[in-house]
Parts: structure tokens; sequence; C-alpha cells
């Protein structure tokens, strides 16, 4: 995937129709200090707006593989534009996500685009391994590299409530909170 060509295409269509996005995944690690090599975009975005995107993805060439009431998936039958998946935010706490997503420099200060806060990319690692455990052992070690690389810096009482929500509390303690 040309992650820059897709991400040009991608968040200036968003911010010219004033779509509210996250960067979530790998690529949001990385930018968060955390290197993890990604194949992929993945962003949270409002469920209000998933109709627009449809048509920006279509209108890039990108097939709808997947879509259900939290999630879409566009699959590019062109290599250099790659997968691009959407979690869609409706409740509180990833509408909140959204609100708190920060704006970042990319590619030399080419572009710039909203990133999630490591919390939230903490609260959606834990609440992936709710859903499928098999992602423990991967989702888990993400955990521990970004607590890791934001040593102290991390709103503990915010990870905790979201492992209150998820019933999680059992994978915060094998993080050894700081």
């Amino acid at each position: 995937m040309d992650f820059k060509t897709v991400i040009s295409s991608l968040v200036n269509d968003f911010d010219r129709r004033r779509i509210r996005y996250g960067l979530m995944g790998g690529f949001a690690l990385g930018l968060w200090g955390v290197a993890r090599a990604t194949v992929d975009l993945d962003f949270l975005v409002r469920r209000e707006d998933m109709a627009q995107i449809t048509e920006r993805m279509g209108g890039l060439g990108y097939e709808c593989k997947f879509q259900s009431e939290n999630v879409s998936q566009f699959v590019s039958p062109l290599k250099l534009f790659g997968e691009v998946d959407f979690l869609h935010a409706f409740r509180q706490a990833s509408l909140e996500m959204l609100k708190r997503a920060e704006e970042k420099d990319i590619f030399n200060g080419e572009l710039h685009i909203r990133v999630l806060m490591p919390e939230d990319l903490i609260g959606l690692k834990l609440q992936a391994i709710k859903n499928n455990p098999s992602r423990k052992e991967g989702d888990m070690a993400d955990i521990k590299a970004l607590a890791s690389a934001r040593k102290g810096k991390l709103d503990w009482p915010l990870i905790r409530s979201y492992a209150d929500i998820l019933e999680a509390g059992e994978l915060l303690a094998e993080l050894g909170e700081e």
C-alpha cells in the first residue's frame, strides 16, 4: 500500500466534507512511538458519516468487502491502494475518542492526520481482545509497547474506565499499570 497517496486522498476529502475521524491501528501506534509493521489503514469514524465515506471509497475504486453496524472493510483491486477499515463510532465512549483525537504531521510535515490518543488505542485493543481472545498475544504486546513508549504520560483512570466497561480488569492487571 502507498500510505502517503491513500492518506492524502482520504484525509483531504474527510477535511473537505467535515468528516470527523481518528486514525487507529498499526499506523497510529507508529505515530505514538511504537514501531509496528502494518499493511492497511484503520480509522474510527462517526457512523452517520459512513454514507459519504462509502461514496468516496467507491470513487477511489475500493470495493466494500464487509459491512455491519460496527465496521466497514474496503479493499482495492490495486495493491497500491490496499485495504482500509472503518470502525463506526456511535456510542458515547467512541464519540469521545474522536473528540480527543490529536492532529499530527506525517511524511516530514507534508500531510496532517488526526490520530486517536494512546489511551483510546489501548481501550480499543482491550475491546478487540474481549471480542476475540485469539488476538490477545498480539494486542497485549501492542498495549505494553504503547504503555512503555508513553511511560508516565498515560491517563490511567481513562484506561481503567475502558477496562471497567469491558469487564477486562484481568487484562489491565497484566499490564502492571503505572
